[in-house]
């Protein structure tokens, strides 16, 4: 699947997801709302009609008591009308099923009406205590047992409701409940696959970008930390990335060989021109003019510097090609910088500079390194300081303990470099800009190979510096190199054997 329909997938499985809580929510509130309505269409509609049953006992009870006061056609047919209206509404709270009592209500009320016709005629025939009897008696009686009907339907319907109410409120609380829970899951599941989807794509991304920095750095062979084969964009990126890797090793391969095999040409050639030269500079083959003299000199000294120069590059070419080596064995540190300070005194008495060696205390005194190897670093960064400081100036090189190891720092008052510049001065063939103040050009090898020379010891190699003010480079070696390593393309070898 590519990238894009992954991605499409995955929003639309989060969005139906989160779209479950909303149904689980709608389907708990549409319970609620049946619920509700059964309590609006019902338990209301009978609380109502009970309260109107009542208002009509209260009709008929005052229509019976105007009976036996006031003997008048009228007021009997108020009371029938009375009593008609309050049966009907007998039979419509019926209708709500809430008790069986409302048949006693009907019956009761359906007996008092033959009773008040015999009120009436007792009244109106003149036998009052007759009346007063059927009214205080068979009347009043039937109006009790109606009254005891409706407390009884009273106490079942607010039972009921109270029921209904209680259920709705559960499925209220068991709606939240399972909603919340839903909710949860559902966000659980779509932390998941977000969490799922982030790593499928930051997980490649993020070795890609590792693997460009390794590239960058020089290690061509560095592998994807992720399964390569992905059928998505990610995947052919991948594939691309390893194939561009492939084929930088292959170039650097061939440019290191090529490097290699011109360098160690070139020097036979430049050995024989250089041997013939001073086979006639010490007249072997007659007499020099005076002419002749100054241009053979100078033609000695550009065969040596590029022979110099072809030695560089098959050195660099060595390291790459995984053929340059270091081979520590125990040497006297004192005695090195002696040497050093020696070495260059008269370089800086020709150069009108202050030169000196400051040992700062407590620096070890045996120390394993490849003595030649460190005083070709050493010595190149020295050059480099004279090469650049004017007269006047000051070189100096401190010596002195560090955590596990020794520190030196070789320090100029020269041009400096730019800030900008200072990233590039150890790799090949790099020059800064400040050349001109070189008392001589250099090739820009000098630098990387001390650089390869140093990480082989596990050391390392800094540089500072301040434009017109000069120039820090600082070494970080350790007392000793006991292990064996392989850093760029020096290996470290131990008693002298090649590993």
């Amino acid at each position: 699947m590519t990238l894009r329909g992954r991605l499409a997938l995955s929003l639309i499985i989060i969005g139906g997801v989160l779209c479950v809580p909303l149904v689980v929510a709608r389907q708990s509130l549409r319970r609620v709302h049946d619920d509700i309505k059964v309590l609006r269409e019902d338990d209301f509609r009978a609380s109502l009609a009970l309260g109107r049953l009542r208002d009509r006992f209260a009709d008929v009870r005052s229509r019976e008591l105007a009976v036996g006061t006031t003997n008048t056609q009228e007021v009997r047919s108020q009371l029938a009308g009375t009593l008609a209206r309050a049966i009907a509404t007998t039979d419509t709270l019926a209708t709500f099923h809430i008790d069986s009592s409302t048949a006693a209500i009907k019956a009761a009320l359906i007996a008092i009406g033959p009773l008040a016709d015999q009120e009436f005629n007792a009244v109106r025939g003149g036998r009052t205590e007759e009346g007063d009897s059927i009214s205080g008696g068979a009347i009043a009686a039937q109006f009790r047992l109606a009254e005891r009907a409706m407390v009884v339907i009273e106490s079942a319907l607010r039972n009921r409701t109270a029921e209904r109410v209680s259920a709705a409120a559960e499925a209220l609380n068991e709606g939240q409940r399972v909603m919340l829970a839903a909710l949860a899951v559902a966000l659980l599941l779509a932390t998941a696959i977000s969490l799922w989807l982030t790593r499928s794509i930051s997980q490649p991304v993020f070795a890609l970008e590792e693997g460009m920095r390794a590239v960058a750095d020089g290690d061509l062979d560095h592998k994807l930390s992720f399964d390569i084969p992905r059928h998505d964009e990610l995947g052919r990126l991948a594939t691309s990335f390893e194939e561009m890797g492939r084929q930088l090793a292959e170039l650097d391969k061939l440019k290191a060989e090529f490097v290699s095999i011109a360098s160690h040409e070139l020097k036979t050639p430049i050995n024989v021109i250089l041997g013939y030269l001073q086979l006639m500079q010490e007249g072997i083959y007659g007499p020099l003019t005076e002419k002749q003299i100054p241009v053979t000199e100078t033609l000695i000294n550009q065969a040596k510097t590029l022979g110099r120069l072809a030695g560089q590059l098959l050195d660099v070419s060595r390291f790459e090609a995984g053929g340059g080596r270091i081979e520590p064995r125990p040497i006297k540190l004192p005695a090195m910088l002696d040497e050093l300070e020696r070495t260059f005194h008269v370089l800086a008495v020709q150069r009108d500079v202050d030169f000196r060696v400051t040992r700062m205390q407590q620096l070890p005194t045996d120390v394993v390194w490849d003595a030649d190897r460190i005083n070709e670093v050493t010595g190149n960064l020295l050059s480099n300081a004279f090469k650049f400081t004017p007269a006047k100036g000051t070189v100096e090189l401190i010596a002195g303990p560090s955590e596990n190891g020794v520190c030196m720092e070789i320090r100029d008052t020269g041009a400096g470099i730019a800030p900008s510049q200072l990233p590039h001065v150890f790799e090949k063939f790099y020059q800064a800009d400040n050349q001109r103040s070189a008392s001589a050009k250099g090739s820009g090898l000098g630098l990387a190979i001390a650089k390869e020379i140093v990480e082989a010891h596990h050391g390392t190699i800094t540089c500072t510096s301040d434009v017109g003010k000069g120039t820090i480079f600082t070494l970080l070696l350790p007392i000793a190199v006991k292990t064996r390593r392989r850093t760029g393309a020096l290996k470290v070898v131990e008693d002298g054997a090649a590993k």
